[in-house]
């Protein structure tokens, strides 16, 4: 009766031991498949072209965004990010926030620290459009990253000429 409880007790062990370490492999697969990433920074549009000429930031009024967001890297060349930019402007000794952006876009890692976003943008204001980013990392230490960014928005809708504009933003990642 011993040996056969031995006996038994073996073969389970020898049947759950190869698929311990194989739910192993998979979870830490998985765990090791996304990499996430936060990030906040301030986005300063320099100028706007649209049916009117070029319209300046700081001439008259100034408007920022301040920008939070989450990446998930899928690997070190393709991602997805998430991000929302509230929109101030202040003009005429007044300011109020404009505008929440959706930006939902595909990340493209480039190499170098430079990394190409590829956003939809989705205005409260009633605009959408596409808005192309070209990230690069300035500094990058152990737990932390500086950055800068060249945005180019495009922006439709709402009964309002198209626009296209080109923009500055830098921020901490993490």
């Amino acid at each position: 009766m011993k040996n056969t409880t031995v006996v038994k007790f073996t073969l389970l062990l020898s049947m759950l031991t190869p698929a311990s370490q194989l739910l192993a492999q998979q979870s830490n697969a998985n765990v090791n498949t996304i990499r996430v990433t936060g990030y906040a920074g301030i986005m300063h549009p320099i100028v706007t072209f649209g049916n009117d000429g070029a319209k300046f930031n700081f001439n008259g009024a100034y408007t920022g965004g301040l920008v939070t967001g989450i990446n998930l890297w899928k690997s070190q060349r393709v991602g997805f990010s998430f991000e929302t930019v509230g929109i101030i402007t202040t003009g005429n000794g007044t300011s109020k926030m404009s505008k929440l952006l959706l930006h939902p876009g595909l990340l493209i890692g480039l190499g170098n620290g430079f990394t190409l976003a590829n956003r939809a943008a989705l205005e409260t204001s009633g605009r959408y459009g596409v808005t192309a980013v070209l990230n690069k990392v300035i500094v990058k230490k152990k737990d932390h990253s500086y950055f800068i960014a060249l945005p180019i928005p495009a922006r439709f809708g709402n009964n309002l000429p198209s626009t296209v504009g080109v923009g500055f933003q830098f921020g901490l990642s993490f």
